[in-house]
């Protein structure tokens, strides 16, 4: 499976000079023996599959090495990604595509009659470092970058649990531990020669249980970097994805030891390490608040580090560091990188204020992913001033200069200056991330154009009008390579069959498939491939859950996280309506549909929760009900990931793409949806207004007010108005706030009555239920004719070219970062 010869690596994918079969099957061996001190045939699952992947990345160091040794010696203009997160899923089945060695894995593993091809790959868990479509959109995007033979490493933290792993009892969400690194990770290499310091001004401490911060005790966490290949299509560039475990400096006190003080002389090892145990801490407490802060703060101070190292070892002159880093900052969790630049050009290379300033500006670029006010980050003051106060005067000092160029620019607008502060002063004094990552970046990017132009026009409008050639669009994309030509086998073989393979690493080919939907025997064809994706995905929930589902039925998939503005409680009402129907007629033609839910709620989201446990009752209450049973069915999925997506994406008929208009900065699931031949519901929001253009609003279902409307309407919207004069709103809503989804709970539902009806429907579910369900009407009756919803769906793959992460990141780099490909010899 392994060629070591340069020649080897450098072949095309499908090449047979990529795998030499003798030496995979030696080194397949030699890792089961000498890793596990185990013979081959005694071998468990798990062993099995990390000798595989061993193998595979031992075949694959070479050219990694040479990726680095290229990089060092052209010395390009390299781009370093900073994210929280990267949900990269699984990482054997990606790489050995990306490779084009799959021929050559399964050859080997059908020699052994111990080893079975898709059981090597269910043993991988899914790797813990992300939890929905921000970290996605970064996994998606160092693959492209790779592909593209773009210089690039991406920078997160090592988190040894996931956000957490999810259950469901008695319909409800229970948060357990994802240990994801309970077992070795075949493919992280750890580099502790690379370690960095990272100073803390103060010392944490437990006293009676409780971790306090114990301020003038200046001490430092250790960064400990692991690194991952990011394999690109075809072998040539193999980026570097590392990810930084937080230690403690090596000062085990043996003296307090043997007093027999055992915590206090292992306490500072185990808070330090609880910097990057666990994705996303409960931050409905201040502990838990700190602990996120203390994260960013971690992840901006060992990355930046990193990344000037690396500059200077091949540069002497600082002031070619925008020539030669581009750092995207992916959301605000990394905004303090702003800070941290200025410190290092400031403290480190001496330079002056105003040449340091620029640099800083040049080199970062932020991107925005969110509309919610909310979820725009601020961090208390006081946190920076027990963490980190340098950053926080360089911040004072920031501000001071940018504030006074507000003021001297708008002298007649007093507003403006407070309102474009990075300082809060209102309350708790705190630190706007968004508005610093603005401030000290010379690229602010929306991830969809409508979402950029609401940026622009109402999120920060102020800084728009001050810096308008700073901000840009730049439509998110998925990379092929995970969302179809490994998720969707069938599928992907059927396009390369009927247009070439080309695709694969230029999407946009994919306009070729117009004509073949008039053809009748491709229809008939795409059809066979949806119905035994279909299938495959029935057998899988059986055998994993014991949900059975009829594969014969629509498949009407919303899978993303609960959240009120993704309004999975709009499509629990629509199933509730249609159960209405039933009830009030029998008779009545309903295409028989299962609607699957997935997501996790965020463990401090109340209502988030309880909409899981509605989705989980009214599922089990229609599944008692004769009248109903068999004709519509709610599943929701626990622990929602990368590989459930990948089994559920290629099987589903109808994409829900339902958020309240205005606020769904893009959405990278309606694209994955769209490539693998499902029709999209939804309404006019985010990327969804893009994909709809690409294919024609006559092969999209929408439906519902618009964003303008939705903020038009907030003034004089009234939800009690649709409950009063829509007679299957109100009887939808009174068979839950009536109990007949609860006769074991009675009230439970109370919050969502209240956030409906007395609350006044924030994100105005009740004003688009009508027209949602007379789109849902039309899609049941346009499935009743297979032609024509085949039409259809072809015409949607035709049209999905645009939204490949290859083409978002060409942009990128062209428009942003002024980087250039550096191909590998």
């Amino acid at each position: 499976m392994a060629g070591h010869t340069k020649s080897n690596i450098a072949a095309a994918p499908g090449d047979p000079e990529l795998a030499s079969e003798a030496s995979g099957r030696e080194s397949y061996d030699r890792h089961l023996l000498l890793d596990h001190v185990v013979r081959p045939e005694d071998a468990s699952q798990r062993e099995r599959f990390e000798a595989v992947a061993r193998t595979l990345r031992d075949f694959l160091t070479q050219r990694w090495l040479l990726t680095q040794q290229t990089h060092d010696r052209e010395n390009p203009k390299r781009v370093y990604y900073l994210s929280m997160e990267f949900l990269i899923g699984r990482t054997l089945i990606n790489n050995i595509i990306n490779l084009g060695v799959e021929p050559y894995v399964r050859k080997e593993l059908r020699t052994d009659p111990r080893q079975d091809w898709s059981e090597v790959v269910e043993t991988e868990p899914d790797a813990g470092l992300g939890n929905g479509g921000l970290g996605r959109l970064a996994a998606c995007f160092i693959e492209s970058l790779a592909t593209l033979q773009i210089p690039a490493m991406g920078y997160g933290l090592r988190y040894e649990y996931g956000i957490f792993r999810q259950a469901i009892e008695n319909g409800y969400q229970i948060e357990q531990p994802d240990h994801w690194l309970a077992q070795p990770d075949p493919w992280e290499v750890c580099q502790p020669r690379q370690t960095v310091q990272v100073p803390v001004a103060c010392r944490f401490e437990l006293h009676d249980g409780v971790l306090r911060a114990v301020p003038g005790y200046a001490t430092h966490l250790l960064g400990v970097p692991y690194d991952r290949p990011v394999v690109g299509y075809g072998g040539q560039t193999i980026n570097t994805l590392r990810l930084w475990g937080a230690s403690s400096p090596d000062h085990f006190d043996f003296g307090e030891f043997s007093s027999g003080d055992f915590v206090g002389a292992i306490v500072d090892r185990i808070l330090a390490e609880t910097v990057t145990r666990v994705l996303y801490p409960d931050d409905s407490t201040r502990a838990g608040q700190a602990l996120r802060f203390v994260q960013e703060y971690f992840l901006v101070c060992c990355s930046l580090a990193d990344i000037v190292a690396r500059f200077r070892r091949t540069n002497d002159d600082w002031g070619l560091l925008s020539e030669k880093v581009a750092i995207q900052l992916n959301d605000t969790h990394p905004a303090m990188a702003v800070g941290e630049l200025m410190r290092l050009l400031l403290d480190e290379a001496k330079l002056g204020w105003d040449e340091a300033w620029e640099l800083t500006v040049e080199t970062l670029a932020y991107t925005n992913h969110t509309l919610l006010p909310e979820a725009l980050e601020k961090w208390p003051v006081r946190f920076f001033e027990l963490v980190c106060p340098r950053l926080l005067e360089i911040v004072y000092e920031i501000n001071r200069r940018f504030v006074a160029d507000v003021q001297q620019r708008y002298p007649d607008d007093h507003p403006r200056a407070s309102r474009m502060s990075v300082i809060e002063d209102s309350g708790e004094r705190q630190i706007r991330m968004a508005n610093l990552a603005i401030v000290g970046s010379h690229s602010t990017n929306g991830v969809a154009q409508i979402h950029s132009d609401l940026l622009r026009t109402r999120v920060v409008a102020d800084f728009a009008q001050m810096f308008p050639e700073r901000f840009n669009n730049k439509t998110n994309g998925v990379t092929p390579r995970r969302w179809l030509l490994a998720a969707n086998r069938d599928w992907a073989g059927l396009i390369t069959e009927s247009i070439g393979d080309a695709w694969i690493t230029d999407l946009s080919e994919l306009r070729q498939l117009l004509p073949l939907a008039d053809d009748q025997t491709f229809r008939s064809r795409f059809r066979q491939t949806k119905q035994s994706a279909k299938e495959r995905f029935a057998d899988w929930l059986r055998t994993t859950t014991g949900q059975v589902v009829d594969p014969e039925t629509i498949f009407d998939s919303q899978i993303k996280r609960i959240h009120e503005y993704k309004r999975q409680l709009l499509n629990i009402l629509h199933v509730i309506v249609l159960y209405n129907r039933l009830r009030s007629d029998p008779s009545i033609s309903i295409p028989p549909r299962t609607f699957f839910f997935a997501g996790k709620a965020a463990p401090a989201y109340r209502l988030a929760k309880l909409i899981i446990k509605l989705i989980n009752n009214v599922g089990r209450v229609i599944d008692e009900d004769p009248v109903s049973r068999g004709r519509i069915k709610v599943v929701f999925v626990p622990n929602y990931n990368v590989s459930l997506a990948e089994r559920l994406i290629p099987a589903t008929d109808v994409s829900e793409q339902i958020s309240t208009a205005g606020y769904e900065a893009s959405g990278t699931g309606n694209m994955k949806f769209m490539m693998n031949g499902a029709l999209t519901i939804g309404t006019r929001d985010g990327a969804t207004i893009e994909m709809a253009e690409e294919a024609g609003e006559e092969n999209f279902f929408l439906f519902g007010l618009n964003a303008e409307q939705v903020a038009n309407s907030r003034q004089w919207y009234s939800p009690h108005w649709h409950y009063e004069n829509e007679p299957e709103t109100r009887d939808a809503l009174d068979l839950i706030f009536n109990d007949h989804f609860s006769r074991d709970e009675p009230g439970i539902f109370t919050p969502i009555r209240e956030s409906l009806l007395d609350h006044g429907d924030f994100f105005m579910h009740l004003a688009d239920l009508s027209s949602y369900a007379e789109a849902q009407q039309q899609l049941g009756e346009l499935y009743a004719d297979p032609d024509a919803w085949t039409r259809k769906a072809i015409i949607n793959v035709a049209g999905s070219g645009k939204f490949s992460s290859d083409r978002t990141i060409a942009e990128y780099a062209a428009e942003i970062w002024n980087a250039v490909p550096c191909p590998i010899d």
